[in-house]
Formats: structure tokens, C-alpha cells, sequence
């Protein structure tokens, strides 16, 4: 037999990037009395406490909170929007009971909605709309709903699934209720009788029933005192500190350990407990080789929980020491040891990463995630942590499919990745052409009222890589690009070359505008003058397809002559700024990114005209 547990209730919110998950977050910590109480807190996105995330306003990690409404404790969950942590997303639906589907008031759903609401709807959740940024200027909040029914309809969801209650709200104002009159709003009250009153309390199996203590690991986290930390969903017995459990392996394997630690949340913070009933979300350590996916449960009567599955990797890149001469002048962390033991501490607590042995012959690792972005967060947060490193172009992994009968491998398979763009209808016609050269397949397309093109295409994920900048370029910086990872399809077939090349300095000094000059009638610059540069460091895009060398650092002869129009300043023009994905969607095979704390470089592998000879026989 179960019982429900009335006092608590588990909640994750999902959105498309940028619908104001994280805002609609921090209004409700901020309006719950007990969280405002302990820590007085009124600044912006509290959720969002990790750097990178503050700055490119997405969630990158999915975070627990919780809240007092009245006598009800509210577990929440703050998940990843982006496609690349879609994985989290999944995990996270077997540790509540429903869900708040954030919609834009203006923008609809998106791509990456339909992702995490398929997921919610396949558990069965509960689920409440929430037609969010209505205090928008373009707001159409009822054409929202609108399509959002369509959006469940289309993915079957139940009848009571699709007789969902909606709220309406302003999420940056701390505003909600349940019509479209923001005038009429007062605080965010309304979301939270939505969630004890329509999301269901847990369900646990009372003291009779003989079920075991089951805990489901879902997220990890690390703590410098703890050790690594189990987050997850406690779906029977109790837990307690102290206490001797089986650890149920991936493989099957038990094995008994020890809790040093049982924690439960309380606002943002974890705090220590004796121990944690059945229905909670609760943090445990002492636990050392824990991974996502595996059941803790009682020595005497072991049973395990369904498996969590673990997406695979589809994006690899190497990592290697910096071996530019620059090596050592920038950064704390600068050998291969450190670079390891990095890179090991965080498949701690990143199951979607994966890296492989250190290649003996060049000394770099490979290492495979679930997108550009993924990979290109971890180098971002190394680079801010005092690291120095090389890394190459991101490249797809193929599989081969697994065939009955006398052949041991099939068909090529490769990733490929949904790409919905929203552009003026003007720039159609050069998107799709685009698209069309990376063997993208369009699914749909439709033009509003207003004249803008949305389009739908099907695109091998190595046709993306690189595309980003020449698409908004492309369209002046008013397309909008989202892609979803669709999974593995036939090999698609060879993408034509697309013509790549490089302005590189030829020796070591300082660039001037004497050099620069030279060289910026060739193609556009990535430095300005007075820049440090070395042999075989890039310092710009050549207009045309190949290599171009160029003394940037050479400054101009001395003479008693004075040439007409001399003294007229070399006009010199703003060099394009590389950011970290910038230079990852530039380099070619020949090329690596060099990366330091104060520095991003592009640099050609091998350096020296006598290492290219070299490396060419």
C-alpha cells in the first residue's frame, strides 16, 4: 500500500532557452517567507549562481531549491533549457511528480519546449502552463496558449494532461495570476496555490507494504569536505546518517557503503540532517564511485530502480598543454599532470562527458561531449580557473549499426540535429542555400503576417559545426538558430569543402600597423596593433581559399626621403574579436585553439616551415 506524503510537493520547470525559467524561479525563492527571512536576498537570478551562467543568461547546471508555501514544503527544480543538457532534463522527470511548462509570451514554444515536454508528458506528470514575459510590448499571450495546445495534441498527450491550468505572469516583475490582466496581479502567489493544489503530493509505500529503502540517483555534485554528493529522489524507507546501504552498481555489482552525510534543502543551501523520509529530494555522501542512473538501497533486501539511461557523446575534441612559445606567460596550470587530474575531477560529476586515455605519441586526450557548447562550457570554466591548453576543431562520432547475419558491422550512422530558424523573409532564400550545402533537409516552412520565415530542417550535426557566425552574418544579425539533437541516422554523405583560409604571422614580435596594413588588404583581422604574435599564429581570415604569410611585426625603414602623402595615418580597420566559440567554429584540421586565462589564439598545428616539412612525409 502508499500514502501521500501532503506535506511536500516536487516540481521541475522546463522552457526553451531564455522563457524565464531562472527568473520565475528567484521570484519564488524571493516571495517565500522563510528563504527571504534566512537570507534577506533581493538580488537578480539567485538561481543562476554560477559566473557563466550570469553572463550568457542560460542555465548550464540544473539546481535544487526549496520553499515554504503555508504548511507545504516545494521542491524545485531549475533545469537546462539548452540542447545540450537535455540529458538533465530527462533524469530529472523521475525525481518529481509534475511539472511547470514556462511559455514566451511572445515567442510561443520552441523548439527545445517540445523536447522537455515529450519527456514530461512520456512520465505522465502533471503538468502547468505558464504564459510567461506577458508585460512584453509584442506580448500575444492567447496565440501562445493557442499553440500550445497544438504543441500537446501533437505529442499525445492524455486528456487530463491537455486540460492543463494555466497562469499567466510577468516573471521579471514577480507578477502572476490567472488571467491576462497584469494590472490586476500582485505578487506570484498564484503559481504557488497552482502547485500544491494541481501537482500531486508524492507517493510513498507505507511502513507495511515491505518495500526496502530505495533511493534513485539523478544529479551529482561536489563538495571539497564531502566528496562527491548523490542527489536524487528517495522513493521509499527512510535515510539515515551513519547508516550501511548497498550501493547498486550500472553493471549490477553491490557493494556496501557507510553515509557520512544526509542533507535536505532549504532555500538554495543543503543542510545536514539525521536522516530523510521517502517522497523528499535529499543530498547524500560517502558514496565514491556513485554515477547517475544507479539505486541505493537497504543491505538485507536489496532492489534495484530502472537504470537512468545516459545519452551519448556526439561531439569529440582533443586537449592538450599549451606548446605555443607564449606557454607558461598567462596562466597557473600548465603541465599534462594538472591537465589530467582536471579533466578526471570533472567526469566526477559530468556523466555526458567522456575522455578518452592520453595518446602516447601527441599527448593530448580525447574528449567527447553532448555539443559545441558542452565542451566549449568545460574549457570556459578551465580557462577561468588558471588552465592553459591547445584544443582542436570539434568533430562528430559516427557508429556503425550492428547488422544480423555474416557482416559484423552495418550502415555509417552519424548525428543528426533539428534546426529550427525564425529569419525576415528577405534572408530565406540565403538560408536555405546555406542549409543546403551542409545537406540539410527542410521540413517545414511558414511565413507570419509580419514577414517572418520560420523553417525546419533536418541537418547532420557535422554540417553545423561553423556555421553560426556565417548565418548571422548572413542575415544581419536578425536570424534566430535553435537546433535539437534528433539522434543517429544513415551517413548522409560528403558536404563539399567549404573554402577555409588563414592570415598567418611568419615571425615572432609585436604587430604594428605598418604589418597590419599589408596584411588587412588580404582578408579580415582577428588582432590590432601592438598585439604580441608568433611564428604560425593566426591572425586573420584570408579573403580567399588557402594560406596566406604575412610579417605583421615588420616596421617600416628609416630614410632622409620624404614620399608625397607621407605622414597621412595607415587607416587601420577594427579587427573581428574572437570569442572562445568563435575561434572553436574557425579552425580547420591544420589548425588549434590556444587557450589561456587572458588569451584566446588561433594557431596552426605545426608551427615552423621545418615542422610542416616534417609532418608532411
Amino acid at each position: 500500500m502508499t500514502k501521500k506524503n501532503m506535506e511536500l510537493r516536487n516540481i521541475a520547470i522546463i522552457a526553451h532557452v531564455d522563457h524565464g525559467k531562472t527568473t520565475l524561479v528567484d521570484a519564488l525563492l524571493k516571495q517565500s517567507a522563510n528563504f527571504k527571512l534566512k537570507t534577506g536576498a533581493t538580488s537578480e537570478l539567485i538561481m543562476d549562481s554560477n559566473e557563466l551562467e550570469r553572463e550568457r543568461g542560460i542555465t548550464i547546471f540544473s539546481k535544487n531549491a526549496s520553499v515554504m508555501y503555508k504548511d507545504v514544503k516545494i521542491n524545485i527544480v531549475d533545469t537546462p533549457g539548452h540542447a545540450d543538457f537535455g540529458g538533465e532534463v530527462e533524469r530529472i522527470m523521475r525525481m518529481v511528480d509534475g511539472v511547470l511548462l514556462l511559455v514566451d509570451a511572445k515567442e510561443g514554444p520552441m523548439p527545445q519546449t517540445k523536447f522537455v515536454l515529450r519527456k514530461a508528458i512520456q512520465a505522465g506528470h502533471k503538468i502547468i502552463v505558464v504564459i510567461n514575459k506577458i508585460d512584453k510590448p509584442d506580448a500575444r499571450p492567447e496565440w501562445a496558449l493557442n499553440a500550445t495546445y497544438d504543441l500537446f495534441f501533437e505529442l499525445d498527450a492524455t486528456e487530463e494532461q491537455i486540460e492543463f491550468p494555466v497562469i499567466y505572469a510577468a516573471g521579471a516583475q514577480g507578477k502572476a495570476g490567472p488571467t491576462k490582466d497584469l494590472g490586476g496581479m500582485k505578487d506570484i502567489e498564484p503559481v504557488f496555490e497552482a502547485i500544491v493544489k494541481y501537482i500531486p503530493a508524492p507517493s510513498v509505500p507505507t511502513s507495511d507494504a515491505g518495500t526496502p529503502l530505495q533511493f534513485l540517483t539523478v544529479n551529482l555534485a561536489y563538495d571539497n569536505y564531502k566528496g562527491k554528493i548523490a542527489v536524487g529522489r528517495l522513493y521509499a524507507g527512510t535515510l539515515k546518517k551513519g547508516a550501511i546501504v548497498a550501493h547498486i552498481t550500472r553493471s549490477g555489482k553491490i557493494k556496501k557503503e557507510e553515509l557520512t552525510a544526509v542533507m535536505l534543502f532549504d532555500g538554495l543551501s543543503r543542510i545536514d540532517v539525521d536522516q530523510a523520509e521517502a517522497g523528499d529530494i535529499v543530498a547524500i555522501a560517502g558514496i565514491p564511485d556513485v554515477t547517475i542512473g544507479e539505486t541505493i538501497t537497504d543491505p538485507e533486501n536489496p532492489k534495484s530502480l530502472p537504470i537512468i539511461h545516459i545519452d551519448e557523446p556526439t561531439i569529440k575534441m582533443t586537449f592538450g598543454v599549451n606548446t605555443s612559445p607564449f606557454r607558461g606567460k598567462e596562466g597557473k596550470f600548465t603541465t599534462s599532470r594538472q591537465l589530467k587530474d582536471r579533466l578526471e575531477h570533472e567526469l566526477e560529476t559530468d556523466v555526458a562527458l567522456s575522455v578518452a586515455a592520453m595518446d602516447a605519441d601527441s599527448g593530448r586526450w580525447t574528449v567527447a561531449g553532448r555539443g559545441e557548447l558542452h565542451l566549449a562550457i568545460l574549457i570556459e570554466k578551465m580557462r577561468r580557473e588558471g588552465f592553459e591548453l591547445e584544443v582542436s576543431k570539434p568533430q562528430v562520432i559516427f557508429k556503425k549499426e550492428q547488422e544480423t547475419g555474416d557482416k559484423e558491422q552495418g550502415k555509417l550512422l552519424e548525428p543528426v540535429e533539428l534546426v529550427s530558424i525564425e529569419v525576415p523573409e528577405q534572408y530565406s532564400g540565403t538560408v536555405i542555400e546555406m542549409i543546403g550545402k551542409r545537406l540539410g533537409a527542410m521540413k517545414n516552412m511558414k511565413v507570419d503576417e509580419k514577414g517572418i520565415a520560420f523553417m525546419d530542417f533536418e541537418v547532420p550535426t557535422r554540417g553545423l559545426i561553423g556555421i553560426r557566425n556565417k548565418f548571422l552574418t548572413s542575415t544581419k544579425g536578425t536570424g534566430i538558430m535553435n537546433t535539437l539533437f534528433l539522434g543517429y541516422q544513415e551517413y548522409k554523405g560528403d558536404i563539399t569543402a567549404i573554402p577555409h583560409g588563414s592570415i598567418v604571422a611568419t615571425q615572432q614580435g609585436v604587430s604594428n600597423n605598418y604589418g597590419l596594413v599589408t596584411a588587412q588588404g588580404r582578408g579580415k583581422l582577428f588582432i590590432s596593433a601592438g598585439v604580441p604574435v608568433y611564428e604560425g599564429m593566426v591572425v586573420g581570415e584570408n579573403a580567399k581559399e588557402g594560406d596566406i604569410w604575412v610579417h605583421v611585426a615588420r616596421e617600416k625603414q628609416l630614410t632622409n626621403f620624404r614620399a608625397k602623402n607621407e605622414g597621412l595615418a595607415d587607416q587601420l580597420e577594427v579587427p573581428v574579436s574572437l570569442t572562445l566559440e568563435d575561434a572553436l567554429d574557425y579552425v580547420d584540421d591544420e589548425e588549434l585553439v590556444e587557450i589561456t586565462p587572458q588569451s584566446i589564439r588561433i594557431r596552426k598545428k605545426y608551427l615552423t616551415e621545418a615542422e610542416r616539412k616534417k609532418a608532411g612525409k
